[in-house]
């Protein structure tokens, strides 16, 4: 079909709204039609309600039907000038539909302010149906007598005389984007034109089926357990219940106890393809799993050693290819996987007074960064040469951003901070009262999650630069935990906490949904799986790791006996 013409309409005739304080198709009470006396149902919602009902009858094909209904109410499911309008313009003659659409002008008067994009449609239609036809003299004329002394979307009107120099029908329809002469772009136009007029003269294409869409995504978006996502058809759903998830669709049972550190596990992280889980332990080891994505459970792949300091923290690169480890506080070094080959690809230890505890790949996965407590900010290639270096920053955390420009830094001054290597430029972007231990950002860039001493789990907005919400029920004291957004868009959050337990929290609300038991001693640290989003990853200074799934009638089941021992760990839920 034709592609927008005037900036306002999308394709298939879905329209902004306008910034003017006029409105279209009636989006502002004031051009709903008065309840007519003339109609036998009473009431404004209970004629507004036939008239949908009858325009949706029409649509599945029941045109006798809703003929009978609109007898029997009373109501009239268009203006007569409209529905005259619509036959002339299905039927394309062009003659008719000009008179038809002056007749509209007055009916309606002022209150439609966009008879001008009403018309480019109508002649940029005429003038493809004519060139299909090869009727290139009536197209013609169109075009200089029609479309240009309208005065409107001049470079659309360049466009569309390029279209005269078309060799046949499918060179015109694709250059145009077109469905070609006929019913089907002819209906399409009648939507987008339907778009412009008062609903009392006309209603919105498909009104009925938007407005059922509609609530059918708002009750999932206020689903504080849907993890599921979004089928914008509401063909997959039935109208005739609310949407309601329950707790056990999201991971909150304990799937898998893995038992292969031999000291406390500090951090755990998927790959962004979700196929892989890494785990870090002061054993001084990382253990590689696979994931099982139709059971939601993990399998060891590989173990990789070395680590003299312990393992505090990991990140992936964007592709998946290579880990990068850092150690706790005193640790100088930092190493970069191979996790297919189980190669050590690099080992970076720049100064034995450095202490490189946090680190970050840029997106392109050529650079990283990589800091900590003691002074040390750096930008490195793959070989381990130092890019760029910032002085005096005691880094906590990075994170690099996802414009491949800036890093944001949790420093031991309470804050966190943007820095670009490229400009040399720096701004704060969040101040808190307490230590941040870390962070982590959403996949919109836009939100941070951060875990900061004596208080907790803070979500702060990075473009406004404020705190939009404490979450409750963790204890942080003065340990490193690591929190994660989670779900298909990021609708929860995950932390560990110093009393041995896992909350859940929906982002909209400061109350965890759910607090996950099993753990023994402090959880530091909590991944969900960005791809596979039922999974839950959480690791403990208790030695372990725990794999977390819905509940066991929304997986599927290992052939094995079953990895859980006695004390598998439960959800307890909070509403």
């Amino acid at each position: 079909m034709l592609q927008p013409t005037n900036g306002c309409l999308q394709h298939n005739g879905s329209v902004d709204q306008p910034s003017s304080s006029s409105t279209v198709n009636g989006s502002a009470n004031g051009d709903a039609q008065e309840p007519s006396d003339s109609c036998n149902i009473k009431g404004r919602s209970s004629q507004e309600i036939v008239r949908l009902i009858g325009q949706h009858l029409k649509l599945i094909g029941l045109n006798q039907t809703a003929e009978v209904l609109m007898q029997e109410s009373g109501c009239r499911l268009e203006h007569p000038a409209a529905t005259q309008f619509r036959h002339h313009v299905m039927d394309g003659e062009w003659h008719k539909v000009s008179a038809d659409l002056n007749e509209l002008q007055a009916l309606v008067g002022n209150s439609c302010q966009y008879f001008s994009d009403m018309k480019f449609l109508i002649c940029e239609q005429k003038y493809l149906e004519y060139l299909e036809d090869g009727k290139v003299l009536d197209a013609l004329h169109v075009l200089r007598n029609e479309l240009t002394p309208l005065q409107h979307n001049i470079d659309k009107v360049h466009i569309l005389s390029s279209y005269m120099m078309c060799s046949g029908r499918d060179e015109l329809m694709k250059r145009a984007n077109w469905e070609g002469k006929g019913h089907k772009s002819r209906t399409l136009l009648m939507d987008m034109i339907q778009q412009f007029l008062p609903p009392h003269i006309m209603l919105p294409p498909k009104r009925l089926h938007m407005l059922l869409t509609q609530a059918v995504e708002l009750q999932r978006k206020q689903c504080l357990f849907h993890n599921t996502t979004f089928d914008d058809s509401i063909e997959t759903v039935s109208l005739l219940t609310d949407h309601k998830c329950s707790l056990e669709q999201i991971p909150c049972e304990t799937v898998q106890i893995l038992t292969e550190h031999c000291d406390e596990v500090w951090f755990c992280r998927f790959s962004p393809n979700g196929k892989k889980l890494a785990t870090g332990s002061k054993d001084a080891s990382i253990i590689i799993y696979d994931v099982d994505p139709e059971t939601l459970t993990v399998e060891q792949s590989i173990t990789l050693d070395g680590h003299s300091y312990g393992v505090s923290y990991l990140s992936w690169s964007p592709d998946g290819e290579l880990l990068m480890a850092c150690g706790p506080e005193d640790c100088p070094d930092l190493w970069v996987w191979n996790v297919n080959t189980g190669v050590l690809r690099l080992k970076l230890s720049h100064s034995s007074d450095d202490s490189l505890t946090a680190c970050s790949w840029h997106k392109d996965g050529q650079k990283f960064v990589c800091g900590g407590i003691r002074g040390q900010f750096y930008q490195c290639d793959l070989e381990g040469s130092v890019l760029d270096s910032w002085e005096g920053v005691r880094v906590n955390c990075l994170w690099c951003r996802s414009d491949g420009k800036t890093v944001l830094a949790a420093d031991t001054r309470q804050r966190i901070r943007s820095y670009n290597f490229d400009e040399l430029s720096d701004q704060n972007l969040i101040q808190e009262d307490h230590p941040i231990m870390s962070f982590t950002v959403n996949k919109t860039d836009r939100l941070a999650l951060l875990n900061v001493v004596s208080q907790g789990v803070h979500l702060w907005d990075l473009q406004d630069k404020c705190l939009v919400r404490k979450f409750q029920g963790v204890t942080q004291g003065h340990f490193s935990i690591h929190s994660c957004f989670g779900g298909v868009n990021h609708d929860f959050i995950a932390s560990g906490s110093e009393d041995n337990k896992v909350y859940l929290w929906h982002i909209k609300h400061e109350l965890p949904i759910a607090t996950l038991t099993g753990h023994t001693r402090a959880v530091t640290c909590v991944s969900w799986n960005p791809v596979y989003h039922q999974m839950l990853a959480s690791v403990s200074d208790d030695c372990t790791v725990r794999i977390w799934g819905p509940a066991a009638k929304y997986r599927k089941q290992k052939s094995n006996k079953s990895d859980i021992n006695s004390d598998s760990g439960s959800p307890s839920k909070h509403m």
